[in-house]
């Protein structure tokens, strides 16, 4: 990077940092020390959430990783991790934030606790912070930094890089909390979709050699096989990452659990000041997940058009060379500071969400329980600092494993498979009872571990991944149905009494206004047609 690009790139991230902070400093404040650090003082507005939801899921591990996954797919398959993403937002504000909402809950495993009991709760809170530790947290830092360093050709050592996001993201969440946490991100969000536009537009310019239009219609009828947003294989007979079937099996459920349940996601909705604002703020979200693939898909297919004037010698490569490749010298700086904000918003959005769960459900709840306000954010505080120590220490060893990413990908499912079932059920029956819900959770992980860590050979084409083995999401949704039936079926033969059904249906004071958005449903069915007639359009083209 040349100095002009050093200095724009700190010129960029001071101002960020500035913003956010006359921001918040104007903000309500709540007179509850815990509602204020962990909830935002219940005062965030519709564009501050959608855009902290936005800029909390995408970071480089997405932008490298998925245009390189269509780069190597040649398809446009990967638009499935958008599109359904899309669906799920749409489960989570008509669905489960006015569940979340109506009780005031500041975690969302506080309503299980409701609905089971406090040992499910406890144990949901455990699995979601061992998969911030283990996986998240140091793996956001890695593969950032990793982005960085080769994207930008910085002559720095990796350890460097980890150090200096961690230090800032670390700064965001322990000592500003969410509302920090939720500004920060929307300023970075804004930069983002601008620069995060600019590379395939620019790239189309490119493409179709100095006219955007002419790229397009090369991008059209050039190969539009690479187009295919439906299929099982692709031009060279190779099973996708994607395979259609898996959409109607583990990939929709997977994204509910990300969308609709992930602490880390959801407390940004749980911060809202109303149920209206936020139903608006994750359907503005959910809206914005289908511009989504602009970024995240179609400089990996323009790539793929390109081969001939960018070296690209690995998928991970992909995006890197087409930002280098089509990026003005003078914008590098403003754009580093821009996927630098994504990789901030992922690390600092996980660190407040462990802290969250940490002081509220463990602090809280077994150590301290007549701890003051004032000493449960102290004990987030510390929680985040010892967790950010631990992530920057962990993440530059993760390029010692040569298979980090796909271990690290099935480690998700084993918490991730359980948890959805048990609040899937929570919420669509009554009957289940707690010891249900642990039997569930428990024979969810050892069916997710048998179908992920033994590899099912020889399956039909139809049910296979690239290796010829069973594809993991259709292991995923296998074990999430064997969680479901045993929980169903202790259910029906142990079900609660009629004590404990009324005592978990007892409505709390609300503490926002839950009066739905009027127009909820209506912006939620044109974003199902809107999403419909995405693949209709590309399956006609590539047809």
């Amino acid at each position: 990077m040349s100095n002009f690009s050093i200095i724009s790139f700190i010129l960029a991230t001071t101002s960020v940092v500035i913003l956010t902070y006359i921001i918040v400093s104007r903000m309500k404040k709540s007179d509850s020390a815990t509602e204020e650090y962990f909830t935002g003082g219940r005062a965030l507005s519709w564009p501050i959430i959608g855009g902290s939801l936005l800029l909390t899921n995408i970071s480089t591990e997405q932008l490298v990783g998925l245009n390189g996954d269509v780069f190597g797919d040649k398809a446009l398959v990967g638009v499935a991790w958008e599109a359904l993403a899309a669906f799920a937002m749409i489960a989570t504000a008509l669905v489960f934030l006015p569940q979340y909402l109506a009780s005031g809950f500041t975690t969302t495993p506080a309503f299980l606790e409701k609905r089971f009991d406090k040992t499910t709760r406890s144990m949901v809170s455990g699995l979601f912070l061992f998969g911030y530790v283990t996986v998240l947290l140091p793996v956001v830092l890695y593969t950032g930094s990793l982005a960085l360093k080769g994207m930008f050709s910085l002559e720095v050592s990796l350890f460097i890089i980890v150090l200096i996001i961690g230090v800032l993201g670390s700064g965001y969440a322990i000592l500003g909390g969410l509302k920090t946490v939720a500004v920060s991100d929307t300023i970075n969000g804004i930069g983002l979709l601008i620069g995060g536009l600019a590379v395939p537009g620019l790239a189309l310019i490119e493409l179709g050699e100095g006219s955007f239009f002419t790229g397009i219609i090369k991008l059209l009828n050039d190969q539009p096989k690479y187009l295919s947003v439906l299929t099982q294989t692709n031009l060279d007979q190779k099973i996708v990452s994607v395979p259609w079937p898996t959409l109607f099996t583990g990939m929709m459920f997977i994204q509910v659990f990300y969308w609709s349940t992930n602490q880390v996601i959801v407390q940004r909705a749980m911060a809202a000041k109303s149920l209206a604002e936020g139903q608006k703020g994750v359907l503005f979200a959910s809206f914005m997940k289908l511009v989504g693939p602009i970024m995240l898909c179609l400089p990996g297919i323009i790539a793929l058009h390109m081969t001939d004037v960018i070296d690209i010698s690995t998928q991970d490569q992909v995006y890197g060379s087409v930002v280098r490749h089509v990026l003005p010298s003078w914008s590098i700086g403003l754009f580093a500071a821009v996927l630098l904000g994504s990789i901030l918003s992922s690390f600092n959005s996980a660190l407040n969400s462990a802290s969250t769960l940490f002081s509220l459900q463990f602090y809280k709840g077994y150590i301290k329980k007549s701890a003051t306000e004032k000493e449960i954010v102290i004990s987030g505080k510390y929680f985040g600092l010892a967790l950010s120590i631990i992530s920057i220490i962990i993440a530059p060893q993760l390029a010692k494993m040569e298979s980090i990413f796909t271990y690290l990908q099935k480690i998700n499912g084993l918490y991730s498979v359980p948890i959805i079932g048990i609040f899937i059920l929570g919420i669509a029956t009554k009957k289940v009872p707690a010891i249900a819900a642990k039997v569930g959770m428990v024979v969810g992980i050892f069916v997710y571990a048998y179908f992920s860590f033994i590899n099912i050979k020889n399956v039909p084409e139809f049910f296979a991944d690239s290796s010829g083995s069973l594809h993991w999401l259709h292991g995923y949704f296998i074990s999430f149905v064997f969680s479901v039936i045993v929980m169903l079926l202790i259910g029906f033969f142990y079900p609660k009494s009629k004590q404990e059904i009324v005592f978990s249906d007892k409505k709390e004071i609300a503490p926002v206004d839950i009066t739905p958005w009027e127009y909820a449903r209506p912006v939620s069915y044109g974003i199902i047609i809107i999403t419909v007639g995405i693949y209709s359009f590309f399956t006609l083209v590539s047809n």
